[in-house]
């Protein structure tokens, strides 16, 4: 046997041996065995370098050092699950299904497992890269540290294997992997680790991947994501994904009804503290693809999902002190002050108190013994008192009246549940946070500047709004604590690189309230430029397709000051995309202006995010599910057949993809 044989030999066997011990825990061989194998496959691998594989089983030990993780859009968006805590919400979820789903609808119900969310990417049947979650539709790769989980795939298993797919899943580290990683830490006089799941999610940016490699996480996956996938319901991917050497957990049941739901539930809400790692939840799906295809998604989580979060776990501990913070609109948030408890296996030493009503509504004091819980089992808060063990001479919580930060008296809008600082110039926490929420990702995305930066430049007197950045240089940000040479190179850089963000988010980094996104790339779509907007008044913005009163008059409010005015002057100055671009002018026009389109099924020509986008920038409306109103549907292949069968109800015209480009063209 020639030496490329032996070398690709033993990577078979070794792939199988880690495959029948990690996925299936049924070794066939001792460790001692499997030692020698890999041995000898390194020694072999380092005398021939010209044969090199990413994806060998010695790619498992680690090694390989990465300073920065690179920031990948993945190719499919990684949505939130919106969640319920009762049989009630599960019950009214139903109802909404059923209203847009005549056939009945089946449902897989999956463990939630805690930890930190990855999408694995797969090309011709081999790992090809490893994405965090990120805020879901960009994620830090981290391929090299993932590679090191033994239940992992390198290579897959069997048939019938698309060219290029994503899986998702959740790294965990199970309870007595780290309990022995943390009596290690000890003997090493080393601090133990807080809980497990942090503990994964801080593993995956560890820079060498031979420590990550040291930590026994793994990877538990759920979700197969691609175009012509070659299963039609939920629990069909689970054994499919099975077969191709996945983990996949076999506690998931396929259920018929909601009272089955809420068997599985009850039934793991007791059995899940048998179980080797943490879970907060069950996570409750539509089984039929197509059907999952027909009620489509909200702008934040897939309609046909949902998750049920266990009751949170409950403890007291003594409020110490209430302090006040201010976000960047100068809305004001009460913190309660903790004696530290565990909680949910972290230590807690903060809450939230939301607001002056919900102070007053639980009568919260200083000295208190209070209770803490997390809310979804995240973010801890108050939900009660212990007046039992309240001191005779307590006294009832007064309410800031001026701001903690300027010393400004505070106002509250009739209807508004918060209190605000009204000083929006120079108020610091307010002018820190309009500058960073002005450079952030979704914005701006000025590279090589992050929060802690601008809070830096603010507190030297360098900047004191967004618009002073475009007048920074390198001298100026040197003296910068830990701002190395190269560091304020790259600063002047990114700032004179986001001169080319398009006006849309342009639109969205001035930091206007009510004004996210999506109603960013309405108003620039609507009005093109910067001087149209500003001209506009608050009844002409409410005829703009979902612009209502409160976004208007914010709109209106934020243009008519002139600071405001001002700002926006310096930055078209200064050479930012005020208007929309002569290339995206030539992309838009009003050949569907007023349309409801629908589009469902896979396309040959363009994605379906290419034909969303073509949609809206010829006049018309993306709309997930099927109406009275819908204009077209735009059927591709395996468009689900309750989606088709509701259009022809409905008297819906239905088109094909070439169809839809003539009309575009017309």
């Amino acid at each position: 046997m020639d030496i490329a044989s032996k070398i690709q030999q033993l990577r078979e066997e070794l792939h199988q041996h880690n495959y029948n011990y990690y996925v299936l825990d049924q070794p066939e061989i001792s460790d001692y065995e499997f030692d020698i194998k890999l041995k000898e496959l390194q020694e072999l691998e380092a005398q021939h370098p010209e044969l090199y594989d990413s994806n060998s089983p010695t790619q498992r030990v680690g090694g390989q050092v990465t300073k920065n993780f690179p920031t990948v859009i993945h190719d499919f968006r990684m949505y939130s699950l919106s969640n319920s805590y009762s049989k009630d919400d599960l019950l009214d979820w139903e109802s909404r299904l059923k209203k847009q789903i005549e056939q009945p609808i089946s449902f897989v119900c999956e463990l939630k497992y805690d930890g930190a969310s990855i999408s694995l990417t797969y090309q011709n049947g081999q790992l090809f890269r490893a994405v965090t979650r990120g805020d879901g539709t960009q994620g830090d790769e981290v391929t090299a540290n993932i590679k090191t989980i033994k239940n992992v795939p390198l290579k897959l298993k069997g048939t019938d294997i698309p060219e290029r797919f994503d899986i998702r899943g959740e790294i965990v580290l199970p309870y007595e992997g780290f309990a022995k990683l943390n009596a290690e830490r000890i003997e090493q006089g080393e601090d133990p680790f807080a809980n497990p799941r942090n503990t994964a999610s801080g593993s995956l940016k560890l820079q060498d991947s031979a420590e990550v490699a040291k930590r026994p996480l793994q990877c538990l996956l759920y979700n197969l994501t691609g175009t012509k996938l070659p299963v039609t319901t939920q629990f069909e991917s689970l054994q499919k994904a099975r077969d191709w050497g996945f983990d996949v957990p076999n506690e998931a049941k396929l259920v018929h009804s909601i009272d089955e739901v809420i068997e599985f539930i009850n039934y793991w809400d007791e059995a899940r503290h048998n179980l080797a790692y943490e879970t907060d939840g069950v996570v409750i799906k539509v089984n039929n693809l197509d059907q999952q295809d027909e009620l489509g998604y909200t702008a934040k989580s897939p309609r046909w999902a949902m998750a049920y979060k266990f009751k949170a776990e409950q403890v007291s501990t003594v409020l110490n002190t209430i302090t006040y913070q201010v976000g960047r609109t100068g809305a004001i948030t009460p913190v309660a002050n903790l004696t530290p408890v565990q909680l949910a296996g972290t230590t807690v030493k903060r809450a939230s108190l939301h607001n002056a009503d919900q102070i007053e509504k639980l009568d919260v004091r200083v000295n208190d013994h209070v209770f803490v819980e997390k809310g979804g089992e995240i973010i801890p808060k108050i939900v009660g008192v212990d007046f039992t063990k309240r001191y005779q001479d307590s006294k009832p919580t007064q309410y800031i009246s001026t701001c903690p930060e300027c010393h400004t008296e505070l106002v509250r809008q009739e209807g508004e549940a918060l209190h605000f600082c009204p000083n929006t110039k120079t108020c610091p926490p307010q002018v820190i946070g309009r500058i960073q929420h002005f450079i952030s990702r979704k914005a701006m995305d000025i590279e090589g500047i992050g929060g802690e930066t601008v809070a830096l430049l603010v507190n030297a007197d360098l900047i004191k709004n967004y618009a002073d950045l475009y007048i920074l240089q390198k001298e100026d940000v040197l003296p910068l604590d830990r701002m190395a040479e190269k560091s304020a190179e790259n600063l002047i850089k990114g700032i004179e690189a986001s001169k080319q963000v398009p006006f849309e988010r342009v639109l969205f980094a001035l930091g206007i309230r009510y004004v996210g996104e999506t109603v960013a790339k309405t108003l620039a779509k609507h009005y093109q430029s910067i001087s149209a907007l500003m001209q506009a008044t608050q009844e002409e913005l409410t005829q703009v397709d979902e612009i209502g009163e409160r976004i208007a008059q914010s709109v209106v409010t934020f243009f008519k000051d002139n600071d405001n005015q001002l700002l926006v002057a310096r930055l078209q100055k200064h050479g930012l995309q005020m208007q929309i671009s002569e290339t995206e002018k030539a992309k838009q026009s009003d050949r569907l202006k007023g349309l409801k389109i629908v589009i469902s099924g896979v396309f040959e020509k363009f994605s379906r995010k290419e034909l969303k986008d073509l949609i809206e920038t010829n006049g018309a409306k993306n709309t997930s599910s099927i109406s009275k109103s819908t204009d077209y549907l735009v059927a591709g292949d395996k468009m689900g057949p309750s989606k088709l069968k509701k259009a022809e109800g409905l008297g819906v015209k239905i088109i094909s993809e070439s169809d839809f480009l003539e009309l575009v063209q017309e």
